[in-house]
């Protein structure tokens, strides 16, 4: 009967400690992945609760302001009123969609760190030419 020669324990060790290696970068990966999940979280409230805030007490003046302005040329001149209302809430809701795009052009990447630092793995990995 034929045996084969046990394993070295150096190569076994090797392997344990290359998948020991490869599993504890994985495990610090994916802790940063939840730092930067919580974070965008965070920030995603912040701003719906902004949002809320800055719609509400908006509609609320826009909505008075127009009811008083309309009542005050209710027999002279309403339907230029009414009008020029429509086109002043235009140009303001152009100005917002605007302003919104630029802010968020300005955001930060989501999970940047995270896909650094996985790019930065794998230039390690990769053979040097």
């Amino acid at each position: 009967m034929e045996t084969h020669p046990p394993a070295s324990t150096g190569f076994v060790t090797a392997l344990r400690a290359l998948g020991d290696g490869l599993l504890a970068s994985g495990q610090e990966r994916l802790e940063l992945f939840s730092i930067e999940l919580q974070e965008e979280k965070f920030r995603l409230i912040q701003v719906f609760i902004w949002i809320s805030a800055a719609v509400f007490t908006g509609m609320m003046a826009v909505t008075f302001a127009s009811l008083t302005l309309v009542y005050f040329f209710w027999e002279s001149a309403r339907l230029a009123v009414l009008g020029g209302l429509a086109i002043f809430y235009a140009g303001i809701m152009l100005a917002i969609i605007i302003a919104f795009r630029r802010y968020r052009a300005r955001q930060p990447v989501p999970f940047a760190a995270t896909l650094s630092e996985i790019e930065e793995d794998r230039g390690c990995i990769r053979p040097k030419s």
